[in-house]
């Protein structure tokens, strides 16, 4: 894969972005502690794993079977990770409010919550289409890449799980330089891919 930064950079930031994921880890972090919140995060993780499955062989079908796709799903995606970037310089820091839920089962909370989250969806058509692809299309590395993905959300929730009061407080203090660092690491993995096609 000649592009692992910027391919990393964009698993990991958008991992690690504000959105329900997030909060709702926070959430549960603060209302159950860690112990009983950390299934949440391992439903997170296998309903990533189970989403990308589908996008990956859902994107590789579709470049099969229509290969002069692959140009225009790359500055696709790039356009939509610049969308991500602006969106995340513009957002406000996230609030844990009392959103958790402790009667449900967190881990079937968690799962189901990746399949009904537009934002996963796109994920996974978009590293797929842009960064995996391109370059590797066996069956077997396709689940490893969706399963090396589970890990990297089920770990990305799991810092907002255990930083959680800490994580939003300093989300708050210093709201804009977390903004504007995230957005340049996703403005320079959408940079990466476009120039790789020209």
């Amino acid at each position: 894969m000649p592009n692992l930064v910027g391919f990393l950079s964009y698993a990991f930031v958008s991992c690690l972005s504000p959105g329900p994921n997030a909060i709702l880890s926070m959430a549960h972090a603060g209302k159950l502690g860690f112990k009983k919140s950390i299934r949440f995060n391992f439903g997170v993780g296998a309903g990533v794993f189970a989403v990308l499955l589908v996008c990956g062989f859902f994107s590789r079908a579709l470049l099969t079977s229509f290969p002069a796709l692959q140009r225009v799903m790359v500055w696709a995606g790039a356009a939509y990770i610049l969308w991500l970037a602006w969106s995340t310089l513009t957002s406000t820091p996230p609030s844990s409010g009392n959103g958790g839920k402790t009667k449900e089962n967190l881990l079937f909370q968690g799962a189901v919550l990746q399949f009904v989250n537009p934002s996963t969806i796109l994920y996974g058509i978009t590293v797929f289409s842009t960064f995996i692809l391109p370059h590797y299309r066996t069956s077997v590395v396709l689940v490893l890449f969706c399963l090396l993905l589970g890990v990297i959300a089920f770990f990305c929730t799991a810092c907002w799980t255990v930083f959680g009061a800490l994580f939003q407080k300093v989300l708050a203090r210093h709201a804009k330089l977390v903004s504007a660092v995230l957005a340049a690491v996703l403005v320079y993995c959408a940079a990466s891919l476009v120039l790789g096609t020209l």
